[in-house]
Formats: structure tokens, C-alpha cells, sequence
């Protein structure tokens, strides 16, 4: 088996010959650039300084050199901009604040700040409201919220869907010679990221791409929202659904069945130990417009549809299952309820899990060598029994975690891909 063969088998529920492993073909499977460039040094790999291919989450490019030691068996198809809405191009010279060199594109802020932090910009205007920080020391930025004054008798919907705009000739083909280029040139399965139909999404709330975000941007407001206002968020989210359908039927025109999965939702619904909404809430404003958008998806390509929501989220998988979704990510089994026999044996046969190899809010960072290779084993033992699994940390791997923590998570889980 290739890499994508071994997708493949293992999202349609079939044993591998391995294991499979992503790491980087999503922005919330991802590696801190610093992190990247500590394994490319282990490997003793040239090409530094890493590329910073998301500036929001501070996340490094894995190169195909790094894939291959890691055993990683996906890629990522994405579009030309990042989360502050400007290109990944004009790379520049930066040292992250732990004085590791990278790469940053051009319009990423350099200037730091009085107090040591540095802010970033909209489209990269630096003339704009700043919509991102980093304090002096962090690690990636914290969104900042500004909001306007609302007059909540007057709400409008188009201000809550500026964002949400219907792809240009030019992204479409982008997207297809990236995509035929990946295809041919790869034995990798490719994940495509495609934005506008992740419903309620708290990290893209505050509109960090927008210079002058108006609506509900503010994150209490929105919640308080979903209880107060249920026809103007079904408004907003019957208009977004539109939008995405219409744009979905172009990007197949241009990238065809040559995709494997499609990361669609990264919106969060759980809490460390509940539900952040009422399941009630779930199925009367989230689930049919997910389910519209799956219905498409399933009925017109052989995509796979890819979800990550944190923390507790076990009593809204069967409506995940039922609203067409196939992978479950991250799960996230530090959560409370999230017990990974339970989840396999009630959900394994509808639902791939997709993450879940290690816990990344302990185990990874502050874990010993032994426990971290404890771990993994047990959780390939529990979610590869008949395939449905792909293994990846729980999130995205952060600054600071041991290298020795990080050979060894690969190490334990290459000793099931013999």
C-alpha cells in the first residue's frame, strides 16, 4: 500500500498494512513551527528556516523530507491566504520569540511592540485595527475581539456574512493545479480545507481576515445569541449554507474526486467536561444546514467529510453520524465522557476517528518517554481494531514539548507499521 491506498482503506472502515498518520494536513493536526524545526534538526534535515504557513496558529510547513521520517501519509490542499487574509508568499527572514529562525510571508508583521508583543493585521494592513496578538514570550496569537456597539433591535444579517463570498476564477485554479500537481506528483492522500461551511466556528467569529468586522463578533454575544436571537443566526446560517453550496459545486468542477477528504467544520461544541450548547440547540440551528452541505458533498463526490470539535462532545456524535459527517477529530479523550473504548465500540463502525493517538494537554509535553509510548499503544490497540482510525495528536503539537516525547510518540507508533 502507498500512503493513499492506506487512507483510503482506513476511511471506508478497511484494515492497512499500517497504521496511518497525519500530521499538518490540517490546521488543527498540525505542528508548531518550532517544534518542526527541532525535527528537522533530529533528522538532521537541511532546509531551514521552516516556513510559518499559518501566522494565526503559528503552525510550520511538514516538507515531504520530514513526512516520509514521520511516516505521515496525507497532505494538505489549501487556498493561497492564511487566517489574517493575506498570501503565503514574499517569505522574509523572523525569529519566533524562543529565537528559532523562520519564515514568514511578507505581509506578516515584524514590528514588536513596547511591551514585548507583537500584533497582527488584517489582510496584512498595518494601517487597519490589528485583529491578533502575540504577548511577549507566546506562542501564536489570541484573536481580538472588536466588536462595535450593537443595537441588538437592528441587527443585520449581512453583517455577520461579509466574510462568507463566493470563490474566484482565480482561487478555482489555483486550487486545480495544486491539486494536479499533489495528485500526480505524491502518493500522498490529500485533505482539502475549505472554508465557509463551518456553522458557528468561534475561532473565525471574530473575523481576524476583516478590517472592519460588524455584527456579533464577540464570543459571549454570540453564545447568548443562540438562545435570544435563533432567527437571526438561522438567517445568517441559511445564507452562509447558500453561499457554500454554490462554491462547493465549483471546487469539485476544478479539483474532481482527486481529494480524499474534506475538512468542512472546525467548529467546537464542547467544553473540558460538557457541552458548550444543548443538543436541543445542536439539531434545530447547526444540524440541518451541516446536513445540507453533507447531503451535497455525499451525493456528488467521493469525499470524505472531516469534523473537529474539542472536548466533550460524545452526546452529539450520533447527530454528527446522522448529519452525514464520516471523520471524527480531535478526539479529545482528556474530555470528560470521552472514553476511548466507548467510543469505538459504540461509534467505530459510523465514524472514523481521526486523532486521539495522544493526549497533548499532558501526556505529549509534560509526560515521561515510557508513558508517552504507553499511550500511543494503547490507543492504536483500541481505535485501529477493523480500520476507521487515523492516528494524529489530540490538536495540534505546541511549542516547548520534549523532543524526546515527540520520537518517541513516532517510534511507537512505527512499531505497528512493520
Amino acid at each position: 500500500m502507498n500512503s493513499r491506498q492506506r487512507i483510503q482503506f482506513a476511511i471506508n472502515h478497511k484494515y492497512t498494512d499500517k497504521i496511518p498518520v497525519d500530521f499538518g494536513a490540517t490546521t488543527v493536526t498540525g505542528i508548531s513551527a518550532s517544534m518542526v524545526s527541532r525535527l528537522r534538526d533530529y533528522y538532521r534535515l537541511d532546509g531551514k528556516p521552516v516556513k510559518v504557513i499559518e501566522p494565526y496558529e503559528m503552525l510550520g510547513e511538514i516538507r515531504d523530507d520530514l513526512k516520509n521520517k514521520m511516516g505521515i501519509d496525507c497532505i494538505a490542499l489549501r487556498g493561497k491566504k492564511n487566517s489574517f487574509g493575506f498570501e503565503n508568499n514574499k517569505w522574509k527572514a523572523w525569529k519566533l520569540f524562543d529565537g528559532t529562525p523562520v519564515l514568514v510571508p511578507g505581509l506578516f508583521n515584524t514590528e514588536i511592540e513596547k511591551d514585548g508583543s507583537i500584533f497582527q493585521y488584517p489582510e496584512g494592513d498595518i494601517n487597519a485595527a490589528p485583529s491578533g496578538r502575540m504577548p511577549k514570550g507566546g506562542y501564536y496569537f489570541d484573536a481580538i475581539i472588536r466588536q462595535p456597539y450593537l443595537d441588538f433591535d437592528n441587527l443585520r444579517i449581512k453583517d455577520n456574512i461579509e466574510e462568507f463570498k463566493f470563490i474566484s476564477d482565480q482561487e478555482l485554479k489555483y486550487l486545480e493545479k495544486e491539486v494536479n500537481y499533489l495528485y500526480k506528483n505524491t502518493d500522498f492522500a490529500i485533505a482539502l480545507e475549505f472554508g465557509g461551511t463551518s456553522f458557528g466556528d468561534l475561532a473565525q467569529l471574530p473575523g481576524i481576515a476583516m478590517k472592519n468586522p460588524k455584527g456579533i463578533r464577540d464570543l459571549q454575544e454570540w453564545y447568548i445569541a443562540l438562545i435570544k436571537n435563533k432567527y437571526y443566526i438561522n438567517e445568517i446560517f441559511n445564507r452562509q449554507c447558500e453561499i457554500a453550496l454554490k462554491n462547493l459545486q465549483k471546487i469539485y468542477q476544478a479539483v474532481f474526486n482527486k481529494i480524499d477528504v474534506i475538512f468542512t467544520s472546525g467548529t467546537d461544541f464542547g467544553t473540558q467536561t460538557s457541552l458548550s450548547i444543548s443538543v436541543d440547540i445542536f439539531n434545530e440551528l447547526f444540524k440541518p444546514f451541516y446536513k445540507k452541505v453533507n447531503e451535497w458533498i455525499h451525493k456528488n463526490t467521493k469525499w470524505k467529510i472531516f469534523i473537529h470539535s474539542c472536548g466533550a462532545i460524545k452526546p452529539l456524535i450520533t447527530y454528527f453520524i446522522d448529519a452525514g459527517f464520516y471523520i471524527l477529530n480531535p478526539v479529545q479523550l482528556s474530555a470528560k465522557g470521552m472514553n476511548a473504548v466507548e467510543l469505538k465500540e459504540k461509534y467505530g463502525r459510523d465514524i472514523v476517528f481521526w486523532g486521539g493517538g495522544v493526549d497533548t494537554q499532558k501526556t505529549l509535553p509534560f509526560g515521561t518517554e515510557e508513558e508517552v509510548i504507553k499511550e500511543v499503544t494503547e490507543r492504536i490497540k483500541i481505535f485501529g481494531r477493523g480500520g476507521g482510525f487515523v492516528f494524529s495528536s489530540i490538536h495540534n503539537i505546541q511549542a516547548k514539548t520534549p523532543i524526546k516525547n515527540i520520537i518517541s510518540m513516532i517510534n511507537a507508533v512505527n512499531s505497528f507499521r512493520i
